[in-house]
């Protein structure tokens, strides 16, 4: 996933202008013809780079540099491609940067991480925390608590990660909740929430990466739209977030989860023998200010404004979009609030310009506020906010070359001999599985959903719509991409918010990494033989959904064991 960086060197280099450059189909079609087999090599090479560095940003650029040598070799040796593949990658990059729709993703991206530092900085995210944790007086409770705050902190995985381990961490011990069920509904509220909220730090580089994709199969469509339509079709998410609810209400549990809360309750104990806890010091960087009066408001309003005008923008800004189509028009006049109105207008409006007025608009008014309160200076308050761009200033690296290399595959006509040796082989309604499957081995291999979200998205698309042109099943795929990364990543020990999870809660890593692991391949495996294979045979997902999740709870209720009993024991003493 996302790695902290603490210089905007980078970025300020890839900040020059370019020249955004078209890929000729005939030109694809003729290197596909040309390099057959190799046109994999770009993606191999940074899938397997991913596996032995663990560096996704390397593995990313090592990816593109085997693509722009290809490319290289229709016009020069082997030592000229060198050369020219080497510049030929700043270039990529640089017509990246160029498109106004992926400045405005990044832009988005980096506001947004700058409107967090000074919502936090205010006390607002801790303010809502304390006031929540008020509320918990039971191992039911606590555990609800917990999972609804990390619902509230859905802008961003380590926000989430970092601000309810420790506000939580003393009311769950008083329950006897084992550390290792703490940090378990921590991590699966982080990423899961994170990746499916309507507005996040995840969003600009999902639907970034979703438009790429589209306009290689010569698809112009609106990607937010998109985005949103996948949201049914990310199973995991969705049955994660259903799956901690049902063991919390149940106060059933299975696996090494089991002996971890049974340990906790019976001896108080909420940290085996021996165990090792992970303490973050990164939490003092979202800490607020000593001395300040903790309200929630500083949290609602920000997040409010951001949230309020970003959905004002999409209607206004698609209601410009629209403004030359009569019929349109005169259906959005006539009803201006109607369901229909609203999706056109959002379908219409560009997602990357709204989020990041939006998201500067929302950092103003928490700017305000801070001053307003004494909690900063306006000096002060602009080098929270630029803290918290810088941290992710790492996003927009890997979206560049996330984007670079998808041109890259466009131009080597990768996705074009895919198809060509796939689209008749592989039955359709496995696909989405298989892209699952794939994302998630090469998101835990890395500890990385960007990455893999980055490496298998402008392959998996063009392959989809080659197997069926159908829209839903082009978005379900789409889906799969996005969701397998994040199963993946969730499950990995060199994740970073596997890390930050085991850190917010004070809980060992290694016994955190276990017993998730275990519940989490379950949940997965629920995704895909009562999610994925279904919807790829055509059930509707109205039908699906709703079985995959009745699924759940009977997994819980009939694998799992009570501790219940144990819980009202040892809680009345």
């Amino acid at each position: 996933m996302k790695k902290r960086i603490t210089t905007l060197t980078l970025l300020f280099i890839m900040l020059m202008t370019g020249t955004a450059l078209a890929v000729d189909p005939e030109v694809a079609q003729a290197n596909a013809d040309k390099f057959g087999l190799f046109t994999l090599l770009p993606p191999l090479v940074a899938i397997l780079l991913a596996f032995v560095t663990k560096n996704v940003v390397l593995s990313l650029f090592i990816g593109i540099f085997s693509g722009t040598f290809l490319l290289g070799l229709n016009s020069y040796g082997i030592l000229g491609s060198i050369v020219h593949g080497f510049l030929n990658i700043i270039d990529k990059i640089l017509g990246s940067l160029a498109d106004g729709w992926n400045a405005g993703i990044i832009l988005q991206c980096l506001t947004i991480g700058g409107l967090i530092a000074l919502v936090s900085k205010m006390g607002g995210a801790k303010a809502i925390a304390e006031s929540l944790a008020k509320r918990a007086k039971s191992p039911v409770s606590a555990q609800i608590i917990t999972w609804v705050l990390g619902l509230f902190v859905f802008f961003d995985d380590y926000a989430n990660s970092l601000i309810v381990g420790p506000i939580m961490r003393p009311v769950t011990d008083k329950m006897r909740i084992s550390r290792e069920k703490l940090s378990f509904i921590i991590d699966a509220t982080a990423a899961p929430i994170a990746g499916i909220a309507l507005i996040s730090t995840w969003v600009g580089y999902e639907v970034g990466l979703i438009k790429d994709a589209y306009d290689s199969i010569g698809q112009s469509v609106n990607a937010y739209g998109i985005f949103v339509s996948t949201i049914p079709y990310r199973f995991y998410n969705i049955l994660i977030l259903a799956f901690i609810v049902t063991t919390a209400l149940l106060l059933k549990e299975f696996g090494p989860m089991y002996r971890a809360e049974k340990r906790a309750r019976t001896t108080g104990k909420v940290l085996p023998d021996g165990a090792k806890p992970m303490i973050s010091d990164e939490s003092t960087d979202i800490e607020p200010k000593e001395g300040i009066k903790l309200s929630i408001w500083n949290a609602i309003i920000p997040i409010g404004v951001l949230i309020i005008s970003a959905f004002i923008g999409f209607y206004y800004n698609g209601y410009v979009a629209l403004s030359d189509d009569a019929a349109m028009m005169e259906m959005i006049n006539s009803s201006p609030l109607s369901i229909a109105a609203i999706r056109e207008t959002f379908g219409a409006s560009d997602a990357s310009v709204v989020l990041f007025q939006a998201a500067v608009f929302g950092s103003i008014v928490a700017l305000a506020m801070g001053i307003k309160q004494k909690i900063f200076t306006l000096s002060e308050g602009i080098d929270i906010w630029i803290q918290g761009l810088k941290s992710l200033v790492i996003t927009g690296v890997i979206l560049l070359l996330a984007w670079s290399l998808s041109g890259v595959i466009k131009e080597l006509g990768t996705a074009k001999f895919l198809v060509s040796k796939l689209s008749d082989t592989i039955p359709a309604f496995l696909l989405p599985s298989i892209i699952f499957i794939l994302g998630s081995v090469i998101s835990f291999a890395t500890g990385t959903s960007y990455g893999t979200m980055g490496i298998l998205m402008p392959l998996a698309i063009p392959l989809a719509y080659a197997i069926s042109p159908e829209q839903g099943y082009v978005i379900m795929s789409a889906g799969a991409v996005l969701t397998g990364a994040i199963f993946g990543d969730h499950c990995s020990p060199i994740s970073d918010t596997t890390i930050l999870s085991s850190m917010g809660s004070a809980c060992d890593h290694i016994e955190h990494t276990k017993t998730q692991l275990f519940y989490a391949i379950t949940v997965a495996s629920i995704s895909i033989l009562f999610g994925y294979i279904p919807v790829g045979l055509g059930m509707p997902i109205y039908v699906v959904l709703p079985i995959a999740l009745l699924v759940i709870v009977g997994v819980v209720h009939f694998f799992g064991k009570s501790v219940k009993d144990i819980a009202m024991e040892k809680t009345t003493k």
